[in-house]
C-alpha cells in the first residue's frame, strides 16, 4: 500500500537526470511500495489528455528496473497531483517550466526539489543569466527568499526543513565542495584570485542535441566554452561569499559522455603544511557521507563516475603557499538526480547516502 507520506513525483522525467532519478527511485529501499509517478511535458493543445508511454519505452535502460515495465509516464496535469496525493516533487524541467510551477506546487503542501536554475541564486544580478519573467513578482520573490540551496554539505539542516531545494548546478557543487573548507577556514589569499578550470562530460549540456554536442564537434575534441560568464558563476560567488574579482572560471567540454573535472589553483594565505591542508578538510567534511577524500592521490573521473561521491585531493606546492585542488564527480548523480535524492533524504529525515551507495 502506498504512503502517502512518501509519494514522490518527477515532472521531466525524459531526459538524461530524470532517467536518473528514475532509476534512483525505483530502487529506493525507504519507497518500496510506493514508487514514484513520473511525468513529461504538459499535454499540448493537440494531445489527448490520456496519452502516456511506458517508462522502459521512453529509457530502456530501465527495462530491469523495480516496477520499471509498469510505470507509466504520463503528461503533467494538476489533477493527478492532488489525486495521487504527491507530497514531494522533483522537477527536471527548464528553468522557466520551474518558475511558473513552484508557487502553485506550494499552494498545493507539495514540497518540490528544483533541478533547475530557477530558485538557486539570491541576488537579482547574478539571476538575470536566467532572463527569469516572473507573472507575479512579489510571489516569486518571497518563494526566492525562502529557497534553499541543496548543497548537503553546507546547509543540511535547512535543507530539511525546506518547503523548496534548489538543487546546485554540477560544476558549482565540484568548486563549492573543493573551496569551502579553506575559504571557511580564511586559509585563501584572495588577493591573489581563484582560476577554476573545469572539464565535463556532454551529458552536463543536458539531451537536446546542438552543433557544439554534436559527436563532429565533440569527439577527439576539447574545447572551452562561456569564460567569464558561465550561468554557474553565480552560484560560486554567492554560496563561498566570494566577489567576481576573486575568482575565475572556465568550463570545458571532454568528449565523454558524463564526469566532471575541476583543478583549482589559490594561493594559500599563509604557509602551510600538508598535514594542515589534510586536517582542514577532513574536520569540514567529517559528517558528509559524499564527499571522499583522497589527500595527494589525485582524483579522477573513471573513480567518481556513476556513484554519488565528489572526491576531493590536491598537491601543495614546495612552498607550502601554492595550492592545487582536484575534485571530481558525476555530473548526472552528484551534479544532478543523486544529490536531489540526497536533499529528499534530509527532507524525510533519512540517512542523506541512503539508497546512493
Amino acid at each position: 500500500m502506498m504512503n502517502p507520506i512518501h509519494q514522490t513525483a518527477v515532472a521531466g522525467v525524459s531526459g538524461y537526470a530524470g532517467a536518473e532519478l528514475a532509476r534512483l527511485l525505483l530502487h529506493h529501499p525507504r519507497l518500496a511500495g510506493c514508487p514514484p509517478v513520473f511525468f513529461g511535458r504538459p499535454a499540448g493543445p493537440h494531445e489527448e489528455i490520456g496519452s502516456r508511454v511506458s517508462l522502459a519505452e521512453l529509457h530502456p535502460q530501465l527495462a530491469g528496473s523495480i516496477g520499471s515495465t509498469s510505470k507509466w509516464v504520463e503528461p503533467f496535469q494538476w489533477d493527478a497531483l492532488r489525486e495521487k496525493n504527491v507530497r514531494l516533487i522533483f522537477l527536471a524541467t527548464p528553468h522557466e517550466q520551474s518558475r511558473a510551477w513552484v508557487p502553485r506546487l506550494l499552494d498545493l503542501g507539495i514540497r518540490v526539489i528544483d533541478l533547475s536554475g530557477a530558485w538557486r541564486l539570491k541576488q537579482s544580478a547574478n539571476r538575470e543569466v536566467y532572463r527569469l519573467d516572473d507573472a507575479d513578482p512579489s510571489a516569486a520573490a518571497s518563494i526566492q527568499n525562502q529557497a534553499v540551496y541543496g548543497l548537503p554539505e553546507l546547509h543540511r539542516e535547512r535543507i530539511a526543513a525546506a518547503q523548496v531545494v534548489a538543487n546546485p548546478g554540477c560544476y558549482a557543487t565540484s568548486i563549492i565542495l573543493a573551496l569551502a573548507p579553506l575559504v571557511a577556514d580564511h586559509r585563501v589569499d584572495l588577493d591573489r584570485g581563484i582560476t577554476c578550470d573545469s572539464k565535463s562530460g556532454v551529458s552536463g549540456a543536458g539531451k537536446t542535441p546542438t552543433a557544439k554536442t554534436h559527436f563532429m564537434h565533440a569527439a577527439d575534441n576539447l574545447s572551452a566554452y562561456s569564460p567569464f560568464n558561465h550561468r554557474h558563476t553565480g552560484e560560486l560567488l554567492e554560496q563561498l561569499g566570494l566577489d567576481n574579482s576573486n575568482i575565475i572560471f572556465t568550463p570545458h567540454l571532454l568528449p565523454i559522455p558524463r564526469g566532471i573535472l575541476s583543478t583549482i589553483y589559490l594561493t594559500l594565505r599563509e604557509p602551510a603544511e600538508p598535514r594542515a591542508i589534510e586536517d582542514c578538510f577532513r574536520r569540514f567534511y567529517s559528517s558528509s557521507p559524499m564527499v571522499r577524500w583522497f589527500g595527494a592521490n589525485l582524483p579522477a573521473i573513471q573513480y567518481s563516475v556513476r556513484t554519488n561521491y565528489c572526491d576531493l585531493g590536491f598537491a601543495l606546492a614546495p612552498d607550502r603557499r601554492r595550492l592545487i585542488v582536484v575534485s571530481c564527480l558525476d555530473n548526472l548523480l552528484k551534479g544532478a538526480a543523486g544529490q536531489a535524492v540526497q536533499n529528499m533524504n534530509l527532507l524525510f529525515g533519512w540517512p542523506e547516502q541512503e539508497g546512493l551507495t
